[in-house]
């Protein structure tokens, strides 16, 4: 290839879109990753078991239980960041979604009481249940995002 031809290719609609768009997504993502994990942690610190100690010790059912609350997180993140148009829209509806997210999570959590115990104990049954739900409030709030 020559260099008329690379000259060519790099000044190509195709080119300039990606060269203008991507630091553009990747700022986005940076800040729904962040959102994401901010909540987890958040999550993490407000839960009445501590699913990330019971993890280190090999409790499957809060492995389950914690991976339920990371997609659960990333959901309605995900659209969230898909209807947004700026780093600020992402910023203002992430953090709206989070924090009604972790609302969902923790009404949830109150109404299926005697789970936090069942999956401190190993439970499975315990944690696909609360995952179940927590999916379920994540896709609901999802739906509401896009009014």
């Amino acid at each position: 290839m020559d260099s008329s031809s690379l000259a060519q290719v790099l000044e190509s609609p195709e080119v300039q879109a990606f060269a203008s768009g991507f630091p553009t997504t990747v700022a986005h993502l940076a800040v729904t990753l962040a959102l994401l994990a901010g909540g987890a942690i958040i999550y993490a610190l407000l839960t009445p078991w501590k699913e990330i100690t019971l993890i280190r010790e090999g409790n499957a059912a809060a492995a389950v239980a914690f991976a339920g609350v990371l997609i659960g997180l990333a959901v309605p993140l995900a659209v969230s960041l898909s209807v947004s148009t700026s780093v600020r829209d992402i910023v203002i509806w992430g953090v709206a979604t989070v924090v009604l997210q972790l609302l969902a999570f923790r009404v949830v959590d109150l109404l299926l009481t005697g789970l936090p115990q069942r999956i401190r104990e190993g439970e499975i049954s315990a944690a696909v249940l609360l995952v179940g739900a927590k999916l379920s409030t994540a896709l609901i709030l999802a739906a509401a995002l896009t009014g």
